[in-house]
Parts: C-alpha cells; sequence; structure tokens
C-alpha cells in the first residue's frame, strides 16, 4: 500500500543526520554539500588543503547550514580513521557519506609512470574503500542505517577521451566495489548507490583542461568542443545538476534503492 501520510518536504528532510562529503570543498563536492545542509543536514567537509576546507565551511554557516570542516587526506588510513572519530564525536552519528573526492590528471598512456597510475588509484578507489570500511562501521554500530553515496563517472562505463586510463580504471573500480558493498550493507539496512557524472564544469576540469600534457598531435580546445557535439542537451552540467541527484539519493526520496548507479550526462552515453 502506498503511504501518502508523509508529504515530499518529509521526505527531503535531512535535519538531524549528519553527513561526510570529501572533497566537499568545492565543485561537484562543494554542490553536493550545499544541497544535503539546505536539506537539514550538518556536513562536514572533509578535505585534504585545510584552507580549502575551512572557507566552505564558513560559506555554509553563513549561509545559517551547518557545517564543520576536518582536514583529510583519503589516501592515508589513520587520517579516515580520525575523520570518523572526529565526526561521530562532534556530531553524535554518521549518517549520510558521499564518497566525492577524486584526482583525474591527464597523461597518455606512453607518458604514465607507475606513480602516476598509482597515485590517481589510491586516491580515487583506495580512497573509497577506507571512507567506505570505517563509516560503515560507524554505521553498523549506530544501528539506524545510511546512505553511502560514491561519485564514479560516465567513465565508469565508457571512455571520454584518451589520457584518463587510471582515471577510466579507478571509476570501474568504484562502480564494481559499489554494487558488491551494496550486498554486504543491505542487512544493515545501509543504502550503497552511485552517481556518474557527465561534463561538468568546475574549476578543477577547467584547470585540467589547461595544464592537460596531451601529445602534440591532439587538439585539446578541440576535444574539448567535440565532446560538446556529444551533449544532447547541448551544454555543460552544473555542479548543482549532482548536488541535487545526490540529495535525492541522501533522503527517503530513494528508500528502496541500493546498488544502482545513476548517470548525469546530459544524454552522452546515448551517443
Amino acid at each position: 500500500m502506498i503511504d501518502l501520510m508523509m508529504p515530499v518536504k518529509s521526505l527531503l528532510d535531512l535535519s538531524g543526520k549528519t553527513a561526510i562529503v570529501t572533497g566537499g570543498a568545492v565543485g561537484i563536492g562543494y554542490g553536493i554539500a550545499l544541497r544535503l545542509a539546505e536539506a537539514g543536514a550538518q556536513v562536514v567537509i572533509a578535505n585534504r588543503t585545510e584552507s580549502e576546507a575551512n572557507n566552505a565551511a564558513r560559506e555554509l554557516a553563513s549561509k545559517g547550514f551547518k557545517a564543520l570542516a576536518i582536514t583529510t587526506d583519503i589516501s592515508v588510513e589513520e587520517q579516515v580513521k580520525s575523520l570518523v572519530e572526529q565526526t561521530a564525536r562532534a556530531c553524535g552519528s554518521i549518517d549520510i557519506l558521499v564518497n566525492n573526492a577524486g584526482v583525474y590528471p591527464s597523461i597518455p598512456l606512453r607518458q604514465m609512470s607507475l606513480a602516476d597510475f598509482d597515485k590517481v588509484i589510491k586516491i580515487n578507489l583506495e580512497g573509497v574503500f577506507l571512507c567506505t570500511k570505517y563509516v560503515s562501521e560507524q554505521m553498523i554500530k549506530q544501528g539506524k542505517g545510511g546512505k553511502i553515496i560514491n561519485i564514479t563517472s560516465i567513465d565508469a562505463l565508457h571512455p571520454s577521451m584518451i589520457g584518463l586510463a587510471h582515471y577510466d580504471a579507478s571509476k570501474h573500480g568504484v562502480w564494481g566495489f559499489t554494487k558488491n558493498i551494496a550486498l554486504e550493507l543491505a542487512p544493515h539496512r545501509i543504502w550503497v548507490n552511485a552517481i556518474a557524472p557527465g561534463g561538468i564544469l568546475t574549476p578543477g576540469v577547467q584547470k585540467s583542461q589547461q595544464v592537460a600534457p596531451m601529445p602534440s598531435n591532439i587538439d585539446t580546445q578541440k576535444a574539448i568542443q567535440e565532446f560538446l557535439t556529444r551533449i544532447p542537451m547541448g551544454r555543460m552540467g552544473e555542479t548543482d545538476d549532482i548536488g541535487k541527484v545526490a540529495l535525492f539519493l541522501a533522503s527517503d526520496m530513494s528508500s528502496y534503492m541500493t546498488g544502482t548507479q545513476v548517470v548525469v550526462d546530459g544524454g552522452v552515453l546515448l551517443k
């Protein structure tokens, strides 16, 4: 029977919940943090750069939202443990985890070193593992379930451009990890889903476009324009396009979803 007693406003209400957003200080991460905070969650900005984390937390607080900054390198196990301990102590519980932090240096295979490959895997995949492991342990201890949202990419389904082999490997890994952990954590009422963004215009993307060491025979700007022609909606995505989907997955609107990947790409994969 459909329960119509809970209005939409209540379904989207995150009041009393605490959300950790890794890489939450800028770009997609901040867009997600802003929407979760607007819905009433206390948001913990877990960011490697202390100044960026503090600035983001202050900006959220200036809007009347609850926010806390905790400097964290998610590729370092002890720092992830500390993030979970500090959050649980300061906020009382952890109810939502958004594994957003990631790097995407563009390096063609013949120029890529083992260190380059390892760095991307360590942050993008091992970091997701570490955060999920220790946050889920805390959620299980609390005994009231939770939501874990992993930010993958359309590259978890189809490559977007040359130079991202290490990134694509990491994002395929996160998608596989998401499905398996969804099975394992379901008995604890912890739902695990993913969002696969397409081209989202963020400061990080703009910077990578400027400094990407592409081969001399590849015109970066031309590649970008060609990518735009592949977007049926005719535009790059905005950070809030991901923030709104993250809010959906973090809320009771997605109460019967786990192990799913939501593609938010303006229709790119249709082509």
